[in-house]
């Protein structure tokens, strides 16, 4: 394993060099109203607002810290060999030591795990099983060498615990080739579909972002629910991958909300900078991931490059767990 060490030592030191996007493709393009819908529920703890005399207005992201409240993500399978498919081992501690056996299911599940390169090149978004000790195993397979982050996502079911997402390092050994961020770009096609994104991420305050889902040109008007909702986004920022989670507004059987082929998002940037956004959605049976990249707080000549070109769309592969 020392070969995962020394990768891990270089993918951190380059995850530096990833914090503004390179200019190419198409930035967004429309913006919302200042006011958008409440959010359903969003995973982040915002400062108070700017305009009420809060100071800067930013939202605390998750996933930077390995502990936090009284608990303790506990990877025990920190490194795995690229390209082989490995069992992901980790176990949440509370203040005690003790492992957590006992959660509050959220979005039909006790425990999100989402894994991505530090070059956002790579997401996964799992589901792994509980054992009654409390240690969660899940099989995984990266497709490259080089740095990742691991987010559990979760709320413990002792009174008064709030949501966490903690975070910890996972390093992949092998031949390191880091992905270039790909440019802002308003559309996003994965698995035959066109998925467009509407709305501006703004840091320090909440704004709605309108995902579009089309299929052959034509509306995806029969989405169906994927946990507890017709659409999942994360966000990743660029550079420390601090995590910010978003649930739509809105939810299947409110009798308000359509299946598609609209998804309504309510979020905020905890700063300026480039973001890595991953929707997942499920159609006919079959879940796909869109992934778009917005820069938070950018000039709007930023946001629409001068000089496109080509850049491959993120790599998400069959990572999701059910």
């Amino acid at each position: 394993m020392h070969t995962g060490l020394r990768v891990t030592a270089f993918a951190a030191a380059l995850a530096a060099t990833f914090g503004t996007a390179y200019g190419v493709g198409r930035g967004m393009d429309q913006g919302v109203a200042d006011d958008p819908p409440a959010a359903h529920g969003e995973h982040g703890r915002p400062s108070p607002d700017p305009e009420e005399g809060g100071g800067q207005g930013s939202t605390s992201p998750g996933g930077l810290q390995i502990s936090e409240n009284g608990y303790r993500l506990d990877l025990a399978t920190p490194h795995v060999t690229a390209g082989r498919r490995t069992e992901l081992r980790f176990t949440v501690r509370d203040g005690s030591g003790q492992a957590v056996t006992a959660y509050q299911r959220e979005h039909d599940k006790e425990l999100h795990l989402v894994i991505a390169s530090r070059d956002l090149a790579t997401y996964r978004h799992l589901h792994p099983t509980r054992a009654a000790d409390g240690t969660w195993s899940t099989p995984v397979d990266l497709p490259g060498a080089g740095g990742y982050r691991v987010f559990a996502d979760f709320t413990p079911a002792k009174r008064g615990a709030g949501n966490l997402t903690l975070g910890a390092d996972l390093a992949a050994s092998g031949r390191y080739e880091p992905a270039r961020l790909p440019a802002p770009d308003a559309t996003a096609r994965t698995d035959g579909y066109q998925v467009r994104l509407a709305g501006t991420l703004r840091p320090g305050r909440a704004s709605e972002l309108k995902l579009h889902v089309t299929r052959d040109g034509e509306p995806v008007t029969n989405l169906q629910p994927y946990l507890g909702a017709y659409g999942h986004l994360v966000a990743l920022r660029a550079g420390d991958l601090a995590y910010l989670h978003v649930h739509p507004n809105g939810e299947p059987g409110d009798g308000t909300t359509k299946p598609g082929p609209q998804i309504s998002f309510t979020a905020t940037a905890p700063s300026e900078g480039a973001y890595r956004l991953f929707l997942d959605f499920r159609h006919q049976g079959k879940v796909h991931t869109a992934a778009f990249t917005v820069r938070a707080g950018a000039a709007p000549s930023a946001q629409h490059p001068a000089a496109p070109a080509p850049s491959a769309p993120a790599e998400h592969s069959d990572g999701h767990g059910h």
